[in-house]
């Protein structure tokens, strides 16, 4: 009688273990599934967004200061869709037909993960090309096709996209005609993104000018300033350091802006986290 009750109390504490390791064993590999899954940001705009830090007649300095180090939990998309460790120039083969240094993007990813350590892996995705209007950028034009590609390609291996990180209208401050019709034009880039990414809210920080590449720059500031949409969230990089041709921001400067964008995201992301 009692080998039948040590048995039947043996088999269900062996029971009960096993139901317990299944469950600590479901648990260990969601956390590591979610671990391993990107939170993805798209990088897109012009060569300040691409970065030009430490560029000088066309010749970078190789200067790569320490908020821009390489950190295992950064990745980029490179230019054959390829996730490998980021490291500066980031967009050295995107925005291939121009010289690239340094951009505010690896400052704002180390900023993130050191703010917030479980965050998980960050997932960099370049698509910004220099010197490009907004009438390039377009929905169905060739670069918002690439970009809207490349960001579903990231999105493939599980992950989620945060954010766009938006630098671009100094091309557009050339003509009176395109800094009045800069403003239409941005809001329904905007909005367009959201929708093709099955994201209408998906938050973007996009970059107020420091420069203009012509006479016509505070109107396209005024542009992006005057955008009200809830998910766009603005950064005024206007008073940042330039390099001598007073068009691209220093490497000091896009440190400066990295930190600018990591404090603006942190604060919308711990909002949206809360209100949850």
């Amino acid at each position: 009688m009692q080998s039948k009750i040590r048995y039947k109390r043996l088999t269900f504490y062996l029971i009960f273990f096993l139901i317990i390791a299944y469950i600590l064993w479901i648990m260990i590999c969601t956390i590591f599934e979610t671990k391993d899954k990107k939170q993805i940001f798209i990088l897109a705009g012009q060569s300040n967004m691409a970065g030009r830090g430490g560029v000088v007649k066309r010749i970078w300095d190789g200067y790569v200061p320490p908020e821009c180090h390489r950190n295992q939990a950064i990745h980029r998309l490179n230019g054959k869709s390829i996730w490998e460790v980021a490291q500066e120039p980031l967009h050295e083969d995107i925005d291939f037909n121009k010289t690239c240094g340094i951009g505010p993007t690896m400052v704002f990813a180390n900023v993130v993960l050191e703010i917030d350590p479980q965050f998980g892996k960050i997932g960099l995705v370049p698509c910004a090309i220099g010197g490009t209007s907004i009438d390039k950028w377009i929905q169905g034009s060739r670069l918002y096709n690439d970009m809207i590609k490349r960001a579903r390609i990231a999105l493939q291996d599980g992950g989620t996209i945060q954010g766009i990180l938006w630098y671009q209208g100094e091309r557009d401050a050339l003509t009176l005609k395109e800094a009045k019709s800069y403003k239409t034009k941005l809001e329904k880039f905007f909005q367009n993104v959201g929708s093709d990414l099955d994201s209408p809210l998906l938050p973007i920080f996009q970059v107020a000018l420091a420069s203009g590449e012509g006479p016509f720059m505070e109107e396209v500031r005024e542009a992006q300033l005057g955008i009200n949409l809830a998910n766009v969230i603005t950064v005024d990089a206007l008073g940042l350091p330039l390099e001598p041709d007073a068009l691209h921001l220093t490497t000091q400067a896009q440190v400066q802006l990295g930190y600018k964008l990591a404090d603006a995201f942190l604060k919308a992301h711990y909002i949206f986290r809360t209100t949850q």
